[in-house]
């Protein structure tokens, strides 16, 4: 699965797909991911997709990671805290996984028996990506790690917004969190190791060339999950 060759949507017929998505409705007591390399946009339409499911009637719960409970925000600090340098991976990933845990436990799990979409930025892809083919972790570990924090709580999609890193590192700018000032090379293997992941996983997971404007982005997308929604 890869981004070359992809279809460039005008502005005017992604808004178009926007007012026309009476299939969102089939997502309700789904838990669909948004993930991606810092930079590549996937915040931003994650904002817009809960927008728009909300707009067709569902009940959305929005999480981040790390972080979305008092517990999880706690953690947040300490993670992406720029003076943390000497924080360990293996203390990295244990950490992210406690922030998750709770998250879980007090967000997903009450949302999901609600019948509610729950739309998260970020989950245990982003573990795997960043302290495992970047970091250096074992994938193995991580996920017998992931287990324990998440139990059988597990995305039913994930969606990863794939960008260079040229293109991220011109959308994050100057002020950079402890995670994001890791460097060219560091950003290059996270990049990969998302797509790693959804060829490993091609139906789970989506791959949407996010190196357009937002409304060109948002297009691709939409019409992505809709195939996966009706396939």
């Amino acid at each position: 699965m890869g981004t070359e060759g992809v279809a460039v949507m005008s502005p005017a017929k992604a808004g178009a797909a926007r007012e026309d998505c009476p299939w969102v409705k089939a997502l309700a007591g789904k838990f669909i991911v948004f993930e991606g390399p810092d930079g590549s946009g996937k915040t931003t339409q994650y904002r817009r997709f809960a927008d728009l499911a909300r707009a067709h009637g569902l009940g959305v719960c929005e999480v981040r990671e790390p972080g979305g409970t008092a517990i999880s925000e706690r953690i947040r600090d300490v993670l992406l805290d720029v003076n943390h340098d000497e924080m360990s991976v293996r203390c990295e990933t244990l950490l992210y996984m406690a922030s998750r845990a709770q998250l879980v436990a007090e967000r997903i799990v009450p949302a999901l028996a609600k019948n509610e979409l729950v739309v998260a930025d970020r989950f245990v892809s982003s573990t795997l990506a960043y302290q495992g083919a970047a970091g250096g972790m074992r994938e193995d570990e991580i996920m017998h790690v992931a287990k324990v924090a998440c139990g059988d709580v597990w995305p039913d999609l994930v969606v990863i917004f794939d960008v260079d890193e040229q293109t991220a590192a011109h959308r994050m700018g100057l002020l950079l969190d402890r995670m994001e000032a890791k460097g060219s090379a560091f950003h290059r293997r996270v990049r990969d190791g998302y797509k790693h992941q959804a060829m490993a996983e091609p139906g789970r997971h989506l791959l949407i060339d996010a190196t357009a404007g937002e409304d060109e982005v948002e297009g691709e997308f939409l019409g992505a999950l809709r195939g996966w929604v009706e396939r």
